[in-house]
C-alpha cells in the first residue's frame, strides 16, 4: 500500500464470508515483508511468531456533530460539507481524517469571514464510525430523509490534506462540461479538474437514499498511504499551507454551487 520505507504495519478491516471460517488476519510492515519473501525466496525455513490483541467491543453509542450557516433564500435546502471523526488508533488520525474536520470547518469560516450570506444552508457534519461501519452517514441521510430536508450536494474530505488537484462530482458529463469554466476560478489554488465521480463513504448515503449529488474533494494522493492508518499518522506530516490551500478550494466550490447550482 504503501511507496514509503518505513516499517509501520496498516490497520484496517477483516470481512468475512459467513461460508467460510473465520482466520485470524493481519498486517505487517514493509521491511519484515521484505525479509520474510526474501527467506521464503532462498529456500531457507523460516519461523514467525505473531501476538495480536485486536477484538471486537460491543456497540456504544457515537454521535455526528453538525453546524450550520442558514441559508437567506432557500434555508430549507442544504448544502453538506464533512470529514469523519473516528480513527485507528495506532496514531492520531491527524491525514484520516483530522484534515477534512478541519478543513470543513474552515469552510463555514471562510465564508463567514469575508462577509457571504448563503442563499442554501450550508451544513458541516463531523461524521461519526466511517473507519468500522460507516453509520454516522447513513444515519445522517436516513434523518434527513425523515425531515423532509433537500440537499443539493454532499461534499467529502477524506482524502489526506495533501495539494489540491480536482474535485469529483456524481453528475451526468453533460453537466460536468457546464461546470468545467469553473476550473479556471480554482486552478490558482490547485484544482485542475472537476471529474466525473462519486463521493466519500459519508456523503454516498446521501445519493442512494436522498438523490443528492455527492463529491469529492481529491488532494495529490501520492503520500496518503504513507501515514494510512499507520502510526505515522500525527500532526507533524500535515504541511499547513497544503491545508490551506484544499479548504479554500472546498469553500470556492461550495460558494460556486450555492450561487448558481448544480
Amino acid at each position: 500500500m504503501s511507496s514509503s520505507v518505513d516499517n509501520n504495519p496498516h490497520t484496517g478491516a477483516q470481512n468475512y464470508n459467513d461460508s467460510f471460517p473465520k482466520i485470524p488476519a493481519a498486517a505487517v510492515g514493509l521491511r519484515d515483508a521484505d525479509h520474510m519473501a526474501a527467506v521464503l525466496e532462498s529456500g531457507a525455513k523460516g519461523r514467525v511468531y505473531i501476538r495480536t490483541l485486536a477484538h471486537m467491543l460491543p456497540d456504544t453509542v457515537a454521535h455526528n456533530v453538525i453546524g450550520e450557516l442558514r441559508g437567506s433564500e432557500f434555508p430549507d435546502q442544504y448544502i453538506t460539507v464533512g470529514g469523519h471523526l473516528d480513527s485507528w488508533d495506532p496514531a492520531e488520525g491527524a491525514m484520516d481524517d483530522g484534515t477534512g474536520l478541519v478543513q470543513s470547518i474552515e469552510v463555514l469560516r471562510a465564508l463567514k469571514a469575508v462577509g457571504y450570506h448563503p442563499r442554501h444552508t450550508i451544513r458541516v457534519v463531523l461524521f461519526a464510525n466511517e473507519e468500522n461501519g460507516g453509520r454516522g452517514g447513513r444515519k445522517y441521510a436516513e434523518a434527513a430523509k425523515a425531515a423532509g430536508e433537500k440537499h443539493l450536494l454532499g461534499l467529502e474530505s477524506d482524502n489526506g490534506g495533501f495539494t489540491p488537484r480536482a474535485f469529483t462530482l456524481s453528475l451526468p458529463e453533460e453537466k460536468l462540461a457546464a461546470l468545467r469554466p469553473w476550473v479556471d476560478l480554482l486552478r490558482p489554488y490547485g484544482v485542475y479538474e472537476i471529474e466525473r465521480g462519486g463521493g466519500g463513504s459519508d456523503v454516498n448515503p446521501m445519493q442512494r437514499v436522498l438523490g443528492s449529488v455527492v463529491g469529492e474533494y481529491r488532494p495529490d494522493s501520492q503520500r496518503y498511504f504513507d501515514y494510512h492508518h499507520s502510526r505515522g499518522d500525527v500532526l507533524e506530516v500535515v504541511n499547513k499551507r497544503e491545508l490551506e490551500l484544499g479548504a479554500v478550494n472546498m469553500a470556492a466550490l461550495v460558494y460556486l454551487v450555492d450561487k448558481y447550482g448544480l
